[in-house]
């Protein structure tokens, strides 16, 4: 028996806002926006699932539908039944049958597995779209009233600099699942995540700041789920308030903010990889979880009103419609709800292009743009943009407002085309290490708002980069047609691995050289978490359905010896603003598009490059001073108090490096690639002289001091 609420027991009219549950002492007030909606029904359920009680919304507010409900106590589980015309071809699927989750929904009480009750439609009837009568209450998760918001914080957030951020990229259950150090019962959680073993790796490394892969309540795609797979990345969000249940042992609220407040004591950020771009509602015959019940017409992007075409910026059926009020302030809302009650410092953007466009096209000057810049809380935020979409003009690097730094392909593009041999790309080469001054124009000191990575999630990890020429997605049961063709990797003479000891070592040497490449580059620096112990995913490049040992950190089989270089050549980036937070001045195009006198390039001869060597194709071999300001460094750089050469060799040969400046004081070698598995030393070169620079290697030259 189902008990229905109205007057009689003191449902009111309550307010129109907040948008979803505002919870007090006497009940909850519920907000919900459903422009074309005739009625909707809160529903409540016993723990069991069974459906107790409904109270019909009594109020409207504009489109907003409104009630409040007394003596809802907290814990306790709710969905809607939204009245309305069932008329897809018309935007329009409402369906009371169906339990639908609250947009603003804050937890939720179990995962979001795919089913196939969750269609508003009969999946069953071909040719046309009808109702489907199936009752879904059992098959669905419901959304929770939060319990006492009180959390001790006893951290604050670390507000950190851009020159100082090493940015580790970690999925919340693949980092901790395989830590033996860890308690059994809390691996591949959020409380893995905040184990003083993880923290202490972290530290030890240099980190700075996690950026988290989805955290958002997401489902799987029906697709791979039928195949036995799942969505393990998490690209797939269905709310974007209700942090994923599956990270959590009990709570995945309370365990989120320990979480967050263990980082934070280690002074360490945390920046959520967030997905507004498209939900796993998918396109016009997809499941009807949340929005799509309630205001589809005005939450998705549609082709000139043409509701059966869903505009597909992302690839994944569906486009967030951000130019709209309604969803645009869901999503801001969303953000302040992640700053403001799980105190994160900021977001990564997945396809962030879309969130930039207005009616059709990418704007820098878009309304969600300007709407963060003038938030309070939103403009503290570290904001990161994945700079495309795969809609028209959806490529837009460098094209982000000033506050935005964004991932730069170009950079983990041209870093794996140099090291792996290709020729005529120093000059591109050179650029990426300046911050690619070419792209990025951000202010009046022209400072780089690039991410600088070789490596990310959706691709090889760095030790399947120099292990594979080609992809091995055969577990993904796609035929390996799935994921990036052109990885520019190389395998160096065998497909995987092997024993040979020539090409282990290699291949040892050239992680080495990617990792420190990206140390001494001008931006931000991006690491994929676990390449720094030579993680394996077999040659699969697009392990997005791979919940298990292929995605997986494998702590036992750790490379310890590259964990070390990891550290030590992170410590020696963050040692010096000169690798980290150089700011051209009077850039000197007459010579090359980025030298100015902070920095200085060299040809092995010891020769400044002219114009001629960078358009040379067969030129793999060259050198970068950096200092501070100074116009001749054959004469002046022993007036600098530091001062660093680094050596570039891409070539199959060794090389006999003339250095180009000799102070009284001397040289010493701080890192050599090539030599003492790369660790970093302080070995004496002679003030005069040449240096051996082995075949594929990387060589770190600094000031020597007085002992």
């Amino acid at each position: 028996m189902i008990t229905r609420l109205g007057p009689e027991q003191g449902v009111e009219a309550g307010r129109s806002f907040p948008l979803g549950i505002d919870v007090t002492r006497k009940g909850v007030n519920f907000a919900v926006y459903s422009p074309d909606a005739h009625g909707i029904e809160v529903c409540f359920f016993d723990e069991l699932d069974n459906e107790i009680s409904r109270a019909r919304l009594p109020a409207r507010t504009g489109d907003t539908w409104h009630g409040f409900i007394p003596d809802v106590a907290a814990g306790q589980r709710y969905g809607f039944r939204v009245h309305g015309p069932f008329n897809p071809l018309q935007g329009l699927w409402f369906n009371p049958n169906k339990v639908i989750l609250d947009p603003y929904a804050q937890e939720i009480t179990a995962p979001i597995m795919p089913n196939m009750h969750m269609f508003a439609h009969d999946t069953k009837v071909q040719g046309t779209i009808v109702m489907d009568e199936q009752d879904n209450a059992r098959h669905i998760p419901k959304a929770r009233i939060p319990k006492d918001n009180y959390f001790e914080w006893t951290s604050e957030r670390p507000h950190l600099s851009w020159r100082e951020i090493i940015l580790y990229e970690m999925h919340p259950k693949g980092f901790s699942m395989r830590n033996m150090d860890i308690p059994e019962d809390i691996r591949g959680t959020y409380l893995g995540i905040a184990h003083p073993a993880s923290i202490d790796h972290l530290k030890r490394l240099g980190i700075t700041t996690v950026e988290l892969m989805p955290c958002f309540a997401f489902m799987s795609e029906h697709r791979i789920s039928e195949l036995g797979l799942c969505n393990y990345w998490g690209y797939n969000p269905a709310l974007f308030f209700a942090p994923e249940p599956r990270y959590a042992k009990e709570d995945a609220v309370g365990e989120f903010k320990t979480m967050v407040n263990a980082l934070h004591e280690a002074g360490i950020e945390v920046v959520l990889d967030v997905v507004y771009n498209h939900t796993a509602e998918g396109g016009m015959l997809g499941p009807t979880l949340s929005n799509k019940g309630l205001h589809a017409r005005a939450f998705y992007r549609y082709l000139d009103g043409d509701f059966t075409h869903y505009i597909d910026n992302s690839g994944c059926g569906n486009s967030v419609n951000s130019h709209n009020p309604y969803t645009l302030k869901l999503i801001l809302d969303s953000m302040r709800h992640w700053m403001t009650e799980f105190h994160v410092d900021g977001f990564r953007f997945d396809l962030a292009a879309s969130m930039g466009r207005e009616r059709w096209d990418f704007s820098p000057d878009s309304t969600f743009f300007k709407a963060i810049m003038q938030d309070p809380v939103l403009s503290t935020a570290r904001l990161i943009a994945e700079p495309w979409d795969i809609g028209r003009h959806g490529y837009q690097l460098g094209n982000f407002p000033e506050n935005w730094y964004e991932c730069n392909d170009k950079f983990r593009d041209t870093v794996r085309r140099f090291w792996k041999g290709d020729y005529g790309v120093i000059s591109d080469f050179a650029t990426r290490l300046m911050g690619s001054s070419d792209v990025f124009h951000k202010g009046s000191t022209r400072y780089s708002a690039s991410v600088n990575y070789v490596t990310y999630h959706d691709g090889f990890t760095l030790h399947d980069l120099v292990s594979y020429n080609n992809r091995h997605n055969e577990a993904n049961m796609e035929h390996n047609l799935d994921g990036h063709g052109h990885n520019l990797s190389r395998n160096y003479g065998v497909e995987g691995p092997t024993t040979d000891k020539r090409i282990v070592k290699l291949r040892d040497q050239q992680k080495r050289n990617l990792i420190a490449t990206m140390m001494m580059s001008q931006g931000a620096v991006h690491f994929l978490g676990g390449d720094e112990m030579g993680r394996t995913q077999n040659g699969n490049n697009n392990a997005y359905c791979q919940d298990n040992d292929i995605s997986w950190i494998q702590w036992a089989d750790r490379d310890r010896k590259l964990e070390l270089f990891t550290q030590q050549i992170i410590a020696l980036r963050k040692s010096s603003p000169l690798f980290n937070n150089l700011v051209l001045k009077d850039q000197q195009s007459y010579q090359s598009p980025f030298s100015s006198d902070e920095v200085h390039w060299y040809r092995q001869d010891g020769y400044a490059m002219e114009i001629k060597d960078w358009h040379n194709p067969e030129f793999q071999v060259f050198g970068m001073l950096l200092s501070t300001d100074i116009k001749n460094p054959a004469v002046n750089l022993h007036l600098c108090d530091e001062y660093y050469l680094v050596l570039f060799n891409a070539s199959e040969k060794d090389v006999s490096f003339t250095l180009p400046a000799n102070p009284v004081s001397g040289w010493v070698s701080l890192c050599d690639t090539a030599r003492n598995d790369g660790l970093l030393t302080e070995e004496p070169v002679f003030s005069r002289g040449t240096y051996e620079l082995l075949a594929q290697s990387l060589v770190v030259l600094g000031k020597a001091h007085k002992s």
